[in-house]
């Protein structure tokens, strides 16, 4: 697929989303605004773009003159300026309009310098950074010297700017950055305090909001819980989810685990994009829990949606270490925390199964209730929208 059709499948699907920005950039990255602003719904993303070219426009955003332009710690500074801009905004319009969702908004900034009608003697190099609720997001590249004219320069500041843009709206499938052999992009993530926290240790739980607000979770009762690693988020998720809280009766908290027993680490800065996937759909907690004890400490008397390969393992001795005991004992904690399960039929291997088919002890048969397939059935996977990403882009 083209570039240019690539670009426009991202940024209809960043415009599908409730994400709402103050971007700012200086020495290069018009083209992404101009991609944002060639798709129609653009006004559902962009609040303001501030062209930053004479020295006064750098002053009138940060309220200083830097020393150079160019670098990480200016990118912040004005991303941070940016970001002050946009809930100012938000505040305003909801003042205005006493309905108005409080959407989550993010600043970007953004300083670049790339070939010229003059000869540089310094690095060609992009510096991009956004702030929002979550903390901060550095992406920083220097471009390789006469490996592009100025217009191949410009369209890849863009798609930098292009790809922050996506990430902070919790937007998967970028194509990737067309780079040489000796260009890395680096990204730098500094979370805020309590993401941070559950990343230390420090803490056990961190909600972001459906409006992007992040919260310590303090308040959030029993749910309808379902964890996941959401690597995208599809509506096979979204409409399970929605199913178990018909059946449940509670509200519902999708999970995001930085450690998972059967995958591999999240690291921070992909557990940030995969939150911000939620915004405007339902809350999601960030948490280091990766089993179903562990999660009814942090959820009494909640119900847990899983599938049916899930709710297999958690049935299965081999997963205690052989130890039937062990197995028995969790799900008595299960019991005692007020939890139950609710369990989806998954296709795998060309069979549709569903609990029907698992052997569930008689002592726990109260702890697992189906949903009918006639309520959700959904077979998409995030493997197969992965796959399909892939294909086009090497199509392309």
């Amino acid at each position: 697929m083209p570039l240019k059709s690539l670009v426009e499948s991202l940024v209809t699907r960043v415009h599908a989303t409730p994400h709402m920005a103050v971007l700012a950039y200086a020495g290069a990255g018009s083209q992404a605004l101009a991609w944002l602003h060639g798709v129609g719904g653009s006004s559902r993303t962009v609040m303001v773009a501030v062209d930053i070219y004479h020295e006064q426009s750098m002053r009138r955003l940060l309220g200083f003159m830097p020393a150079r332009f160019t670098s990480r710690r200016v990118a912040r500074q004005m991303a941070a300026a940016a970001y002050d801009m946009a809930r100012e905004f938000r505040r305003e319009a909801r003042r205005s309009a006493t309905a108005a969702p409080r959407v989550p908004v993010f600043g970007l900034g953004s300083a670049a310098t790339i070939a010229t009608d003059r000869a540089k003697r310094g690095d060609h190099r992009v510096a991009c950074a956004v702030e929002d609720a979550l903390g901060s997001v550095t992406y920083a590249l220097t471009l390789e010297k006469g490996a592009r004219d100025r217009d191949g320069e410009e369209a890849l500041v863009s798609l930098v700017m292009l790809g922050a843009v996506a990430d902070s709206c919790g937007v998967f499938g970028a194509p990737p950055l067309p780079l040489t052999a000796s260009e890395s992009l680096q990204v730098d993530y500094r979370p805020s305090e309590l993401i941070a926290g559950v990343a230390t240790g420090e803490r056990p739980i961190a909600v972001v909001g459906v409006d992007g607000h992040v919260s310590d979770g303090s308040d959030l009762g029993a749910r309808t819980l379902l964890s996941g690693s959401f690597n995208p988020v599809h509506e096979g998720h979204l409409g399970l989810a929605q199913a178990a809280a018909r059946q449940s009766g509670l509200p519902v908290l999708f999970e995001l685990p930085l450690l998972n027993a059967a995958k591999a680490p999240i690291d921070l800065a992909m557990a940030r994009k995969r939150a911000l996937q939620f915004a405007g759909r339902a809350p999601v907690a960030v948490t280091t829990a990766p089993l179903f004890a562990q999660k009814t400490e942090l959820f009494p008397g909640s119900v847990f949606v899983v599938g049916v390969d899930t709710a297999e393992r958690v049935l299965d001795p081999r997963f205690y270490e052989g130890d039937t005991d062990q197995m028995h004992a969790a799900l008595d904690h299960v019991k005692e925390m007020g939890c139950r399960f609710l369990v989806a039929g998954r296709r795998a291997d060309g069979t549709y199964k569903t609990l029907a088919d698992l052997a569930v002890p008689e002592c726990h048969a109260d702890l697992f209730e189906a949903i009918a397939e006639e309520d959700f059935r959904e077979d998409i996977s995030s493997t197969q929208i992965r796959s399909a990403w892939a294909t086009e882009w090497q199509s392309g």
